[in-house]
Parts: C-alpha cells; structure tokens; sequence
C-alpha cells in the first residue's frame, strides 16, 4: 500500500513515521526548502505522549525537555502581580508529558522518519483526483502519481484541502499572534522563568530558561487582522506592546533584528463536517486547527497520526479504507470538538475585555495556590489530558 503525504511537520511527519512502521511504502512532501527549526514551545502530554512513546521518540524528546519553570504575572510596568511556582506546574503535568519546542518535535519526528520514508522538500501538490480505488495527485514539478492514500496534513492553509473539499472551512478570529524562538536569553527578566503580562484584549508571554531556550508569545484583539500582517510583525508589535515593559522592550528589539523568524498570523480555527473522501483524508491542523488560544495542537497532531495508523492497520486495498476513515474519525471527533469549544475559555485568559476581568483571573490563579486547592486543581489538571 502506497501513501502520499503533503507536509512535513508534526502531523505529516508524524503520520508518515505511523504509517510505515505498520508497512507502508510512504513518501512525504514539503513546500519549504528545508525542514523549520523554530517554533513556540508546546506541550505534549495524555494521548500525545502516549503515540510519542509508540513512535518511539520519547527517549531522545527528554533530552530537549524543557522542564517546569516559575510564573510571573506582572502588570505594564513588569511589577509582579501573581507568582506560580515551577512546583505547581510540575504537579499539574504529571510525569507522562513534555515541554517542548516546535522545532525539537518536528526534528524529532525528521530524524525517525527519514530513516523509514522518502521526504522531498520544496515539493507541493497541484491537482488531485480521488476515487475508492486511490488517488492520482499533480505535485508542483508537473509529476503524475498514483496512490492507494493521500494525507493532507499540510496545516491551516491546507492545499490538499482546498483541492479536495473547497475552500470556506477555515474561521478566522478577530485576533493576530507573534511567536518566536529568541536569539538570546532576555538579560532584563530573571532566569528559569516564564513572565506573563495580560490587559484588557491583549497577552504577553516571554519564557527565559536560557541562552538558547527563550521564546516570546504575543497576541492582540484588533478590527482588521489583514491590515496588521500587512503592517508586518515589527510595526505591529510596536504599535500595540511599546507602553509595556516587563522584558517587552528587549524583545521587540530582538524581534525587529530578524522578523523573518517570528511566526505572525491570524488566530483561526477550521472546522469540517467531515476529514475524508474517496481516498483522501485530512490530519492535524489541516482537517481541525483547534488555534493556538486552544492548545493542544501538537499532541492532537500525534494522536490523530497513530490512531490513523491503527484504524488503517491490515488494509489490503484502497477500497477498504473508506469505511475505516469513516471509523476513525468517529472515534477522534469528540476530542476534537472538545477542544475545539474550549477556544471560548481560552479567550477569556488571552483577551479579557475589562480590569475587573484581569482582577478576578488574579483572584482565582491566588486560590488555586491555597493548601488543598492547590493538589485538587492539579488533580483536575491531569484529569483533562483529552
């Protein structure tokens, strides 16, 4: 059985790694010349994990582990409001999860797959024609193949997508968000810490773990998202984070040295009825981008590749693997859903519309480090991994 994949992050790569340890003679396909080596740190942590540890990558992921770490919550002139301490985190994740960067995931995931399948780089798709009995796909380069699968994990903007199922699945959110890898550590912020600064309609966030593990996180609500990136990052950011200081200034200095670095982008979410036809199906961000105000993004990402992977173990022949798409996505929608819906919560966190909003999430993160409070939300915490 031959797969196509068209994507190489973390839902491709994953799903192409997936796919041939059950046999498949799998081939992947990535726009970008190279594989991306930035990237906002995330979480993987309940099913993500557990199809991390399946993959076999959790061995050599602990070693980018980024740990637990102190959390600051500071107001505009970076006076510190709430403290968490790196304990309450450590207790809420558990032992089975990681915190990692983007870019150590997907090299990871490169680095396991290439081994197994062929991945070419600056190679896109451009026509597709599905039938129960396989695929026949046009890449860029004006090659024809057949295959028995085509996995469209090719992101938000998917291509496979638009080819196969049309264009108006993707819901943009009257949000903008700037994420990056920094250069260098912030010298004005302490070390081995996050700090967090929220005002009404807009977040920052800047993780300072060491000279080669700081990121920054920025998001604001505005009337036009479109004219925000046509402004690019640099004028953006300046425009709506200048008055605030808390690391920000250091960092927006850092980001205006190399905006190329930084990803800048709608806040979005798609939304399918369905994540396959004929002999195509859609993973990851592609077929149900939860945002980035969501999470989860990664782990969904694995989860969806490895139990792909077992719903689609056995088949003989194209014709069969309707009916087991069908049964797959039966059985991921509800976590999909659930985390989809919870977009409305997060924006509550990342953008309150007022101060008394800002005061009662500072009341509730003080009563969540009271002695009993604390373990039963750590508790709660846990419960909740999918």
């Amino acid at each position: 059985m031959k797969a196509l994949v068209v994507g190489g992050g973390i839902a491709g790569l994953g799903t192409a790694l997936a796919l041939a340890d059950d046999g498949w003679e799998v081939e992947v396909l990535e726009k970008s010349p190279s594989l991306r080596a930035s990237g906002y740190m995330m979480n993987i942590l309940g099913p993500g994990f557990a199809a991390a540890e399946t993959l076999g990558l959790v061995p050599w992921l602990r070693d980018k582990e980024l740990g637990t770490f102190t959390t600051h919550l500071v107001d505009r002139e970076g006076r510190r409001r709430v403290t968490m301490p790196a304990s309450f985190a450590e207790g809420a994740r558990g032992s089975r999860s990681l915190s990692l960067f983007r870019g150590d995931l997907e090299q990871a995931l490169f680095q396991a797959a290439s081994q197994r399948v062929n991945i070419r780089f600056g190679m896109g798709i451009a026509t597709v024609a599905s039938s129960s009995k396989g695929t026949i796909a046009t890449l860029t380069d004006g090659a024809t193949v057949f295959v028995d699968l085509l996995v469209g994990a090719d992101g938000l903007n998917s291509t496979v997508r638009s080819l196969t199922f049309g264009d108006g699945y993707r819901v943009d959110k009257p949000y903008v968000l700037a994420a990056c890898k920094l250069p260098a550590s912030p010298s004005t912020l302490p070390a081995e810490s996050a700090t967090t600064f929220i005002d009404p309609g807009r977040t920052m966030g800047i993780v300072n773990l060491s000279r080669d593990k700081a990121c920054a996180f920025f998001t604001y609500r505005c009337e036009d998202p479109d004219a925000e990136l046509d402004a690019g990052v640099v004028a953006s950011l300046q425009k709506h984070f200048a008055d605030v200081q808390g690391g920000a200034p250091e960092v927006l200095s850092q980001i205006a040295e190399s905006p190329s670095t930084v990803y800048f982008d709608r806040v979005s979410q798609v939304v399918m009825p369905r994540w396959s036809k004929g002999t195509v199906v859609l993973v990851g961000d592609a077929a149900w981008c939860t945002s980035l105000f969501a999470g989860y993004g990664g782990s969904l990402a694995l989860h969806g590749a490895q139990t792909l992977r077992e719903y689609l173990s056995g088949s003989r022949a194209a014709a069969e693997l309707s009916a087991r798409l069908d049964a797959w996505e039966k059985a991921l929608r509800p976590v999909v859903e659930k985390r989809q819906k919870e977009f409305k919560q997060s924006e509550r966190y990342f953008s309150p519309t007022n101060r008394a909003a800002i005061r009662l999430n500072e009341l509730t993160l003080r009563a969540m480090l009271l002695p009993g409070i604390s373990t039963l939300v750590q508790r709660s915490i846990q419960r909740k991994k999918f």
